[in-house]
């Protein structure tokens, strides 16, 4: 079973440095959609972000950990 079959709704997303990401909205394919609230401010404000479920390092608990720090995973996030 891979890590991003494990990843659901409202679970935390961090970078491999702790660092919060965002939270999960559901899986879409083999991406992650996170939460609007979750999107920062200005032209990124009120658009849903995705990370690449390539990202998804492991699952433990309630948080989904990512290989990349969570500066990278941001500059990596697809928009929609």
């Amino acid at each position: 079973m891979s890590a991003l079959s494990k990843v659901k709704e409202h679970m935390e997303v961090i970078g491999a440095d702790g660092v919060h990401v965002g939270t999960v909205d559901k899986v879409e394919g083999n991406r992650i959609k996170l939460t609007k609230k979750d999107s920062g401010e200005g032209s990124h404000k009120g658009h849903h972000h995705f990370i690449d479920g390539g990202l998804v390092a492991e699952v433990e608990g309630d948080k989904v950990r990512l290989s990349a720090n969570g500066d990278v995973a941001f500059a990596m996030e697809e928009e929609k």
